[in-house]
């Protein structure tokens, strides 16, 4: 074995100025080459960032990986930044201004508790599309944008300048991760340790499940849950077991018609057929080359659809290339370069390293797809929709005399995923084109909409000439943010929401995102199916979902004469010349530059104490109860009731939604109560600053099943003592009250989507000490732990359906704070309503030791807590 104690530390010169790095060539030789890019960059990672025997385990364990291609061993990763959006960085930062009142409140410094991390943090979530089908539609809702959410906007700007390092893009600059693309990323950095300049890999966590989108262009960074971060934040490493790594072999080139979207939803489909779940990603094999960095970043953004912590292309040409088109310096592409080859980064498309697992996918067979109705990875030819419809059997009372059975209610070109590669949106941009010349026009029930990662978009749109044709079928742009993609997307029309009211119709979206989960893009839609932009122009044309665009017209011109897909699909060379022709190196850091100068943005007025002056009627920023020392282990031995019994497929957008709050509401209800207006609530994302909001909005999905009694309303259960059903709320604090424990029984995939915090955090709220379910999406199970909610996973083969949970029925667990090691079992018994018992198998859902320091502790916070405190109350 290599002496670790001293690595080799080699020097290279950019632009005359010397530069050390970390040698892993020299240090591990032909050994390097056996290892996944991706733990080769963990492996530099731990070697500068940790010494003596830590480093020197960590070490062997990454080299040891290489035998049976998997590990137990816990290594400590330490990234360079942390990255959020406003509805993560939100609930983060006011979780940091309680934290500052706690510690004054204990006499300690509130100005101690600052981030030692640099964080950006984008205003993206929050934008809606009220208007849209006009020219002005972008600043309109943009006005109303700000608006709407003043109140919690200056609380951001009041982070920005009372917290060191936290720095908040402005409305209309893009979206998180786009912006990460565009502007943020460095791939290889610069920084000074003990005075010498270094060259380091440019690494990173967002709190946000698509951060993986920047493993396109070679950068390691993935998701967390905005609790994990909260650790990273303030100095702890991200303690990880060493990945298993599925190795994803591409071979060929796409063929004509073939986009990088139908590689993304194939990559979904094939990866979730194996089962992927918290492993990373790597693409290698010489089908890597032939991809460009935009569609690389299109199959990144959706690791979290096919279950995996990252989705990685290791650095090449294709990388430089990138960095030269959105204006990145010749200085900068040269560091990258260097570096990379220097230090055994750089992509070769004849290596084959040791992987876990391997699939392999022949880019030439990749055909158009969509996957729907209801999940990515649900994967259809594009011909299939009306088999896939047909299955619901739905048979409308009567005929609706304007619109098909299922038309097509929303049409949105949205999301980082597939807005961010300029290929994708010219594409759409040509279907507009050759669409308007022959006449054809979209249906007036639907609603359209076009919102672009960033503002570069419109210039090189514009230079290419398709504002015009885009905005001539109803696809103006309505701002740059996550829009539809995130359930942000306004009021259907006026003829949907009737025609849909009596019956007539059951309709569908068609959006370029990356969820269809039920409910998640509109409350009122349950059926949506994910496309490339230029498929969701092509379905908004032919106004009905129940179609096949590859036998029957998408529309009949004015003369007749009907006009097939074929007609109007570019080219892969059409779409490429386009490309080059737009395109602007400025344009990215120009238009981003216009777009931070948002003067509504800075005339906010915001106070610029070290503590947040909590204003006692908002609604939309109140202090968090769980943000105090007094938050305690929730570990022990105790009997519980279930809260709820929930099936598979429970997402975060089940459990905490972002969509528009009901009107009808009890949620509503309480906002009115306290001044709100009905008409005007804005959507749930908007109120994670304000934990009495998002308790009540904890299970508000009207398609969550809660098992224990059929047929309760939405977001209600029973509270077994009394018999009573109740709001969830209501209940879990009656249960409180009379000192009851709950917790919680679901199914495969608890968690998944969104890394929303708010999703551990209402739990806790509601009381509930364990989560018991037969699978865990990785990031929410990790927010669960952050907030000192015990995970705990079934033995396989076991599920609510076989526990067979009924009302009166209670669950006794053990789960001592000094018997909490990773993976470890924890006994569970039912004790039946009749008096029978049960044991059933259970492990903890626990996979580091740090996070079963995070569960003796209580969480996140009073861990946080406790160790300012203990160092005085002073900032590091």
């Amino acid at each position: 074995m290599e002496n670790t104690d001293t690595p080799p530390i080699a020097r290279l010169e950019i632009s005359g100025v010397p530069l050390r790095y970390v040698d892993l060539p020299a240090m591990f030789g032909a050994n390097l080459r056996e290892l996944p890019v991706v733990l080769r960059l963990l492996l530099e990672n731990v070697i500068r960032n940790t010494e003596g025997g830590e480093r020197r385990e960590a070490v062997d364990a990454i080299l040891a990986w290489r035998e049976r291609a998997t590990s137990e061993h816990e290594i400590a990763f330490q990234p360079n930044r942390v990255l959020m959006h406003d509805t993560t960085s939100t609930p983060a930062l006011v979780d940091i201004a309680a934290m500052r009142d706690a510690l004054a409140e204990a006499g300690a410094d509130p100005a101690a508790l600052n981030p030692v991390l640099p964080v950006d943090s984008s205003v993206d979530h929050s934008l809606a599309v009220e208007y849209f089908g006009a020219a002005d539609a972008a600043p309109r809702n943009l006005a109303l944008e700000l608006r709407r959410n003043a109140e919690r906007y200056r609380f951001l700007r009041w982070a920005s300048r009372a917290l060191t390092g936290v720095r908040i893009h402005a409305p209309g600059t893009g979206i998180m991760h786009t912006i990460n693309l565009e502007q943020l990323a460095s791939v290889v950095t610069r920084t000074m340790r003990d005075g010498e300049a270094w060259a380091v890999p440019d690494t990173l966590i967002g709190t946000d499940s698509h951060t993986p989108m920047i493993n396109g262009i070679g950068v390691l960074g993935w998701g967390v849950g905005g609790l994990e971060a909260q650790t990273v934040m303030f100095g702890m490493p991200v303690m990880q077991r060493i990945p298993d790594v599925i190795g994803v072999k591409l071979t060929g080139a796409l063929p004509p018609g073939a986009l990088a979207t139908d590689l993304a939803l194939t990559v979904t489909q094939r990866l979730r057929a194996i089962g992927v779940s918290g492993e990373f990603v790597e693409f290698f094999g010489p089908g890597v080359a032939t991809l460009t960095a935009g569609e690389r970043a299109v199959v990144a953004n959706m690791a979290p659809e096919y279950g995996a912590s990252t989705g990685f292309f290791p650095v090449d040409a294709r990388t430089l290339e990138y960095l030269r088109a959105t204006h990145r310096s010749e200085e900068a592409e040269q560091l990258v370069e260097a570096y990379t080859r220097a230090a055994g980064l750089w992509f070769d498309p004849e290596a084959a390293p040791r992987y876990t697992r391997t699939i392999e996918i022949d880019l030439a067979r990749i055909g158009m797809h969509v996957a729907g109705p209801r999940r990515p990875q649900d994967l259809l030819d594009y011909t299939a929709l009306p088999a896939t419809l047909a299955k619901l059997d739905f048979t409308p009372p009567a005929r609706e005399a304007e619109m098909p059975r299922h038309p097509v209610a929303i049409a949105a070109i949205t999301s980082c995923t597939n807005t961010s590669d300029p290929a994708l949106l010219i594409a759409a941009g040509l279907v507009a084109r050759k669409a308007r010349e022959k006449g054809l026009t979209v249906p007036a029930w639907i609603k359209t909409s076009l919102a672009p990662g960033s503002p570069a978009a419109a210039a090189y749109l514009a230079r290419a000439g398709l504002i015009d044709d885009l905005s001539a079928v109803g696809f103006d742009i309505v701002g740059y943010g996550c829009t539809t993609c995130i359930g942000n997307s306004g009021p259907l029309t006026e003829s949907v929401r009737d025609a849909q009211a009596g019956g007539r119709i059951y309709p569908v979206a068609v959006l370029s995102g990356n969820r269809n989960f039920a409910g998640r893009i509109h409350p009122d839609l349950d059926l949506g199916f994910i496309m490339s932009p230029p498929l969701v122009i092509a379905f908004a044309l032919a106004g009905n979902a129940e179609i096949d665009l590859s036998r029957e017209p998408v529309q009949r011109a004015a003369n007749g004469t009907p006009v097939y897909l074929r007609d109007l699909w570019p080219t892969r060379e059409e779409v490429a010349a386009l490309v080059a022709q737009s395109a602007d190196p400025e344009d990215y850091p120009r238009a981003f530059a216009v777009a931070s100068r948002n003067p509504a943005w800075h005339e906010l007025a915001a106070p610029s104490s070290a503590r947040f002056p909590w204003g006692a009627a908002s609604t939309a920023l109140r202090r968090p109860p769980f943000a105090s020392l007094d938050q305690g282990s929730q570990l022990g031995r105790y009997r519980a009731y279930p809260l709820l019994v929930l099936g598979d497929d429970v997402t975060t957008d089940h459990i905490s939604p972002a969509s528009a709050i009901p009107k009808d509401s009890f949620v509503a209800d309480f906002l009115v109560s306290r001044g709100d207006d009905r008409d005007d609530l804005n959507v749930f994302a908007s109120r994670r600053g304000n934990w009495e909001v998002m308790m009540r909005a904890a299970f508000y999905n009207k398609t969550l099943v809660n098992r224990l009694k059929p047929g309760m309303p939405v977001a209600h259960t029973l509270h077994v003592p009394s018999g009573d059903v109740l709001p969830i709320h209501e209940a879990a604090q009656r249960y409180a009250q009379h000192g009851d424990a709950v917790v919680l029984i679901a199914g495969e995939r608890y968690g998944t989507g969104s890394s929303r915090d708010w999703a551990a955090k209402g739990q806790r709220l509601l009381g509930i000490r364990a989560v018991l379910a037969a699978s865990f999406e990785r990031i929410h199970r990790s927010n669960l732990i952050g907030m000192g909610i015990l995970p705990l996973r079934f033995a396989p083969g076991t599920h609510p359906d076989s526990l067979a949970i009924g009302p009166g029925d209670m669950l006794e667990v053990e789960a001592d704070a000094a018997a909490i090691t990773p993976r470890c079992a924890v006994p569970v018994r039912i004790v039946r309503a009749d008096g029978r018992i049960d044991s059933i198998d259970a492990r903890a859902a626990v996979e580091t030791q740090l996070e079963c320091t995070l569960l003796r502790s209580g969480g996140v916070i009073p861990l946080i807590l406790q160790q300012t405190l203990a160092r005085g109350g002073k900032n590091r």
